[in-house]
């Protein structure tokens, strides 16, 4: 089985070459590394020209935004198994592939999700916020419940089938992907209950309070371009299921 990782990235020369090294480190053997670059200014083609033997594709270019970028690489990626890791976040340990790529090989599964760490940005081993996914329950999406997206592996014939990123979106699209192949699609999901990834705090939905009240919004949206009904509260739901995180030593 291959997989496919593909990193998005615009500007990150300072987490980029951690990113990039999380990915070689790892242990398993058939690895495809995707880089889509942003046409950034900032230093971070330098850093991805010194590892462009290594990519099995590098596109720097102008796009329209992060989906469109995600699109890009998808649908650049041979393996049967797509990872993404974005541009601030690492794999929590070198044997991450090997033990997803076990379990689908194990479970004949479609996607699986994991646990994730937000950690500190200039400090990754500073664990901040921990989530633990849990199981997941057929209807779980109407209770605010959902994977952390850096987590989630999918087989690629799934996006072939169910389509791609909504690129209309600017920050819930990877939350309206999800809904769409699990809740509508139900694809056949697994678990893998340990930490996967961990990523810097930062990230475009929470870095601002704006973004956070534009992610809502498009929560909502996510619900209503799949022609779904609203569930009841999910604005608050959704932040609700997250308080948890904060405690990370209580769910160790």
């Amino acid at each position: 089985m291959k997989i496919s990782i593909i990193t998005v990235c615009l500007n990150a020369a300072d987490t980029i070459e951690e990113t990039i090294q999380s990915v070689f480190a790892q242990t398993y053997p058939s690895v495809e590394y995707i880089l889509i670059d942003g046409k950034s200014t900032d230093g971070t083609l330098e850093i991805l020209t010194k590892y462009k033997h290594r990519f099995a594709a590098l596109v720097t270019e102008k796009d329209s935004g992060l989906y469109a970028a995600l699109n890009k690489g998808v649908k650049l990626a041979t393996g049967d198994l797509i990872g993404i890791l974005h541009a601030d976040d690492l794999f929590a340990s070198a044997d991450v592939l090997t033990k997803i790529a076990a379990l689908v090989t194990t479970t004949k599964c479609d996607a699986v999700y994991a646990d994730l760490e937000y950690v500190k940005r200039e400090n990754p081993s500073n664990i901040v916020r921990y989530w633990k996914s849990g199981k997941y329950k057929m209807g779980s999406f109407r209770l605010g419940w959902m994977p952390p997206h850096p987590t989630f592996f999918v087989k690629r014939t799934l996006y072939e089938q169910f389509g791609y990123f909504n690129e209309s979106f600017t920050s819930a699209g990877d939350y309206e992907l999800m809904l769409r192949f699990i809740h509508i699609h139900k694809v056949k999901l697994c678990y893998w209950p340990n930490v996967a990834v961990r990523m810097r705090l930062g990230g475009k939905s929470n870095v601002n309070i704006s973004n956070r009240l534009t992610a809502n919004k498009e929560d909502v949206k996510a619900w209503e371009v799949n022609g779904l009904s609203r569930p009841a509260f999910i604005t608050f739901l959704k932040p609700f299921r997250k308080l948890h995180q904060f405690f990370p030593k209580l769910l160790r």
